[in-house]
């Protein structure tokens, strides 16, 4: 019943913009890499963050975002543990980051979207070659991608009592790896 075709389906169904879902498939293809690292299972870890964001294009806003995505979830029979995950990377949904996937979908959906800007700016707008010096220069520069949480990013990585540069360098590997797919 749960498979990465149905949850891509159920991403273009919802989703119309490119961005969003290169998003969605930066995000899945962490996920993917750290269930591997940790010996989880890479297509359930990867179609949550691959849906993290699904109902964001129809409902932008707290507390719409993810609620009504995990109402939708939940009516297709989604396990409960995968909408618990999702719900929990949004702060005003109540729902505490209690196991290490509900972690690493919030560390990793900002710096995803992070890393994939900061490749955009490069000369030959690529991630090949793209260092965690370049990432965290970026970091600093409040003006460049203010949308992103900065605040995210770093509780991310405290939240998995990881060191910020080896996470932002297991992402930007993991990102290089479906590189094609996201125009870098």
């Amino acid at each position: 019943m749960l498979s990465r075709q149905s949850a891509y389906k159920l991403l273009l169904e919802y989703t119309q913009n490119s961005s969003l879902i290169k998003h969605a498939l930066a995000v899945e293809a962490c996920m993917i890499a750290y269930a591997e690292k940790h010996n989880e299972n890479e297509e359930k870890w990867g179609i949550i963050g691959l849906l993290h964001d699904f109902d964001y294009e129809k409902y932008p806003n707290p507390p719409d975002h993810p609620n009504k995505g995990a109402l939708i979830l939940r009516q297709l029979g989604y396990p409960e543990d995968i909408i618990y995950a999702i719900r929990s990377h949004a702060s005003w949904t109540n729902c505490p980051r209690l196991s290490l996937v509900d972690k690493l979908l919030f560390a990793c959906d900002e710096l995803a979207g992070f890393i994939t800007a900061v490749s955009l700016v490069r000369p030959d707008r690529k991630i090949k070659g793209l260092e965690v010096r370049s990432v965290r220069k970026k970091l600093k520069n409040k003006a460049f991608a203010r949308s992103v949480s900065r605040e995210d990013i770093l509780n991310g990585a405290t939240e998995l009592e990881m060191d910020l540069n080896e996470h932002i360098n297991f992402c930007i590997q993991a990102l290089q790896r479906i590189s094609t797919q996201l125009d870098l």
